[in-house]
Formats: C-alpha cells, structure tokens, sequence
C-alpha cells in the first residue's frame, strides 16, 4: 500500500492519497499570523482507518516545520486530535 501525503497551498489543503486514491484531505485558512484548520474530511468509504488521524499528525508536522503557526482549530476533528495529543498543545493559538 503506498500512502502519499500532499500540501497544496494553492488550494489550502493538505491531501492524503492511498495507492493513488484520494481518501482524507484537511483544509486551512492561511492569515499569515497562523493558520486556522476548518475542515477535515474522509472519504466515506475510507473512513475508520485512521487516515484523517495520520493526515492531520503530517499537516502539523508540516506547519510546525514552516513555522507558520499558530494553530486555530475550528474543526471538530482538528480540535478532538489536540485532545489526544497534548504533547503538540504548542502549535496552539492561545
């Protein structure tokens, strides 16, 4: 299974693709003082996999290295995956 990972600013979204497939994708707002996560979505048939798990740990992963935060998470999901891990707490807009 080979599993790709994609940020694509243009379209401000990060994209996770398995064996070519597109199945989870997280979409941002950019304002240049951080970045505000709003919406996360799985492909239904996808879903219950982790996928949106794993793609939300890259797409931090990726600001954190850009160093574009910090983080605002309006999404559920986003917000849910800070809950579960606090040892990225830091990249949180206070």
């Amino acid at each position: 299974m080979a599993t790709e990972f994609r940020h694509d600013p243009d379209a401000h979204r990060y994209t996770m693709h398995v064996d070519g497939q597109l199945v989870s994708t997280a979409e941002y707002l950019d304002h240049g003082a951080g970045i505000v996560f709003h919406r996360t979505v799985t492909v239904p048939m996808y879903r219950g996999r982790g996928y949106a798990d794993q793609l939300v740990s890259y797409a931090m992963d990726d600001v954190e290295a850009r160093e574009a935060g910090p983080v605002r998470a309006t999404c559920w999901y986003v917000s849910e995956w800070f809950g579960r891990h606090p040892e990225r707490g830091d990249l949180l807009a206070s």
